[in-house]
């Protein structure tokens, strides 16, 4: 036992919404049975506090305390078990030379961890549109009001860097508004595209910069589109973007789209 930084959960404070387990890369935060946080065992928690930035109750701290060493290599073990290997990339300090040779055990189909229903990464299938007549088949699409969003959940805050839908995609990340103001949006700025939502003036925008980075750096991005409002407000999530790109080292281009209070896109 030695003396060192792990995560505590308030269990009167959490809520039960399972987000940061999904947040824990290292797979330490599970439910129990009263759908309660709890560590699933402490050689698995690194004490980095990533899980943090999700709880929306502050039902988590970091504390120091007397505890078993974080165990890398059995922390891995237990995240392919319970995700996959492509998950179990993401532990912290695994020993990715060893991996690359083939050294730890291979898993099963990767899958992702449970919590909250709701939050639950999912990719939406659509059906196709025809390409003899892209004009007139946009035309229908927008008329019809048919969606294009094709994953769940979008909210910055409740998304995970390593759901599936993120790798080798299209990413737009929009302010709240920009829906509402834009009657095109679907067709326009999201078809074809994965979409992170946020509001920079009302979101506790802690973490933003880093969840953002680390999408970008695990996950190939194609190309990255901001579109925000014309409010001065609204710059602050394209701040937070160029921020993220470049803690992650991505080489991509932002794209910036501006849309009016009237609808109209400005750039």
């Amino acid at each position: 036992m030695i003396k060192r930084k792990i995560i505590e959960i308030d269990r009167d404070k959490c809520n039960g919404c399972g987000l940061c387990t999904e947040a824990c890369a290292e797979g330490a935060l599970v439910m129990d049975e009263e759908n309660k946080a709890v560590l699933a065992k402490e050689i698995y928690c690194d004490g980095m506090g990533v899980c943090l930035d999700v709880c929306p109750t502050d039902a988590l701290k970091i504390i120091e305390k007397e505890s078993e060493e974080y165990d890398s290599d059995a922390t891995y073990e237990h995240v392919v078990k319970a995700r996959g290997k492509e998950a179990a990339e993401h532990v912290h300090g695994i020993d990715k030379e060893e991996m690359s040779e083939g050294k730890k055990e291979k898993p099963l189909a990767p899958d992702l961890p449970m919590g909250c229903p709701g939050s639950m990464a999912r990719d939406i299938q659509r059906n196709p549109v025809s390409s003899v007549n892209n004009t007139a088949a946009s035309a229908e699409t927008a008329q019809s009001g048919l969606s294009e969003l094709s994953q769940w959940p979008i909210q910055l805050h409740l998304v995970s860097p390593y759901a599936p839908y993120f790798k080798e995609s299209d990413l737009l990340i929009a302010a709240d508004c920009t829906a509402f103001a834009l009657g095109s949006f679907h067709s326009n700025l999201l078809k074809g595209k994965k979409i992170i939502i946020a509001c920079p003036k009302l979101d506790d925008t802690t973490g933003y910069v880093e969840k953002i980075a680390e999408i970008l750096k695990n996950n190939t991005i194609f190309s990255l589109t901001v579109a925000i409002m014309t409010v001065p407000c609204c710059a602050g999530l394209y701040n937070i973007v160029e921020k993220a790109v470049e803690l992650s080292g991505a080489k991509i281009n932002i794209k910036k789209t501006v849309i009016g209070l009237d609808g109209e896109v400005n750039s």
